[in-house]
């Protein structure tokens, strides 16, 4: 810590004695000053020692010392160090009650103690506390450069430089969220300050701001360093920082946009692969597509999930949904394939899943902050977004996800569900005589099958697509082994003479199984 009165009495050296003021010796001393003017306070900044004689002050008048310590107590000057035995033997008595009255130290110089030895003093502490600090800030930078290393992720770095501050600290992802804190009770804290990062957000980074209230004093970091900020650093502490907790923001700030930016780099290389995957799956490929997803996607291609397209309304609009949906995916530990294209980007996301959640969340926070009559041009994004869907059926989801894009631009709306524009039912249709006579037709050869006990592929069928194809999930509907379905699939193809890789006739077998089915029922 700097130097105080206190620490410059104790010194023994300098055989100072207290004359006033003993109860405030715990003040700082950021410098010591000698001055034999009238009124020294417009060449003070506040917190010096002020030396004095008395060369060309009236210190035995009552009136003028008020008036002269009042003036140095208001410009914050630590204390008065009067040198005796030069213009005056003693103190003053009118110097000695001035400073009493005021509050105001006040320390007796011996004549065998000359200022300039004072000064000394002053400079040496003040230099060894900047030392300190120095020395204290490159230990928190090795700490926190250790913590970062070693891949952990962040929330070992937060509790480190939460120690090094006496305080605590919060990681924020770019929709505001928090993402960890140090300590634990600190996250119910730094969640209250979303509002706040969402206004840092806004400034280029590095950008940084102080929220002070009753609890604690807070300062935000911008992490980053391109136009926007790619999260942010809350760190909260009873004062403002000194030196060495300075030099510990600093570097966590340093090593956060750090990490930021590696992650940006990896995330590009999952975009990449991420693109592949999807080529594939487009392509009617979905089990080169699994084996090249591996453990990235590979949970995403064993549930149902949505595609969705998003498209720029203005220049940062993909960027920021897809940042929300990332955010939210990580929370949750869910997998996110996405693909950028030129101004829109394509988006597979977990049916049901919280990033779907975050992207429905942000359009309707779209069309509640700018409503529209005829456009969607006041909004950041237009999104489209499919029916849940499987491997084997994306190209049918990347068209519905097409055409609930176009409808969302024509009605001027930021989203738009393949389920809206599919409102009413194909099912009446069905009963058809022709249609009828059409699935009847079609499924002629499996029903004799499964009539001669050989296996019941007509209900494996029905599993299978209800299912998107996926196959562990429908042979646990069914109560068999994913190799039986898949012997079942393969007897299907042979005995129709059919590919099921076909949308065509996975459409037309559905068509099929739905128009036998209603048949049924009205026989029933």
């Amino acid at each position: 810590m700097p130097p105080t009165l206190a620490s410059l009495v104790q010194h023994s050296a300098l055989k100072l004695t207290v004359r006033a003021g003993a109860d405030r010796l715990d003040t700082p001393v950021r410098w010591a000053h000698a001055s034999e003017l009238a009124d020294p306070v417009p060449y003070m900044d506040g917190g010096e020692l002020l030396l004095v004689t008395a060369t060309n002050l009236d210190a035995e008048n009552a009136e003028t010392m008020r008036r002269y310590v009042r003036r140095l107590a208001g410009a914050g000057v630590a204390g008065v160090g009067f040198g005796v035995g030069v213009n005056y033997e003693d103190i003053p008595q009118a110097l000695v009650k001035a400073a009493e009255e005021a509050g105001l130290p006040l320390l007796e110089v011996p004549r065998r103690t000359p200022f300039l030895a004072i000064s000394k003093a002053v400079s040496a502490a003040i230099a060894a506390d900047q030392y300190r600090a120095v020395t204290a800030g490159f230990e928190a930078q090795r700490e926190l450069t250790r913590a970062a290393l070693a891949g952990d992720g962040p929330a070992d770095l937060l509790a480190r430089l939460a120690a090094h501050i006496d305080g605590w600290a919060a990681l924020y992802d770019t929709s505001g969220a928090v993402l960890a804190a140090a300590p634990d009770w600190a996250a119910r804290r730094a969640a209250r300050l979303t509002p706040d990062v969402e206004r840092l957000r806004d400034r280029p980074a590095p950008a940084s701001i102080v929220v002070a209230d009753s609890e604690d004093r807070v300062e935000l970091q911008s992490l980053g360093t391109g136009r926007r900020a790619r999260g942010a650093l809350a760190v909260g502490t009873g004062a403002a920082l000194g030196t060495a907790g300075r030099y510990a923001v600093h570097s966590a700030v340093a090593l956060l946009t750090l990490t930021t930016a590696r992650s940006r780099s990896l995330q590009g290389a999952e975009q990449r692969l991420g693109a592949a995957v999807l080529r594939m799956l487009l392509a009617g490929q979905p089990d080169h597509a699994r084996a090249v997803a591996g453990d990235l996607y590979g949970d995403l291609l064993d549930a149902p999930f949505r595609l969705l397209i998003a498209e720029a309304a203005a220049p940062a609009g993909p960027e920021l949904l897809t940042e929300t949906m990332e955010a939210a995916a990580a929370r949750t530990g869910e997998a996110l394939l996405l693909v950028p294209e030129g101004e829109r980007v394509v988006v597979l996301a977990a049916d049901g899943g919280s990033a779907v959640a975050a992207c429905a969340s942000y359009a309707e926070a779209q069309d509640d902050r700018a409503p529209r009559e005829g456009g969607a041009e006041d909004s950041d994004v237009v999104v489209g977004l499919s029916a849940p869907s499987g491997p084997i059926a994306v190209s049918a989801a990347y068209k519905q996800a097409e055409q609930a894009l176009s409808v969302a631009r024509r009605r001027g709306r930021a989203l738009v569900e393949h389920e809206e524009l599919a409102a009413g039912s194909v099912l009446p249709l069905l009963a058809d005589d022709a249609v009828r006579a059409f699935a009847d037709g079609m499924l002629r050869a499996l029903y004799e099958h499964d009539a001669k006990g050989r296996g019941d592929l007509v209900a494996s069928l029905r599993a299978w697509l209800s299912r998107h194809g996926q196959w562990d999930a429908a042979a646990a509907d069914l109560g068999v082994h994913r190799h039986t379905l898949r012997y079942r699939m393969r007897r299907v193809e042979e005995i129709l003479g059919r590919s099921l890789d076909d949308p065509d006739v996975r459409m037309e077998l559905w068509l099929a199984l739905k128009a036998t089915a209603a048949t049924a029922t009205a026989e029933d």
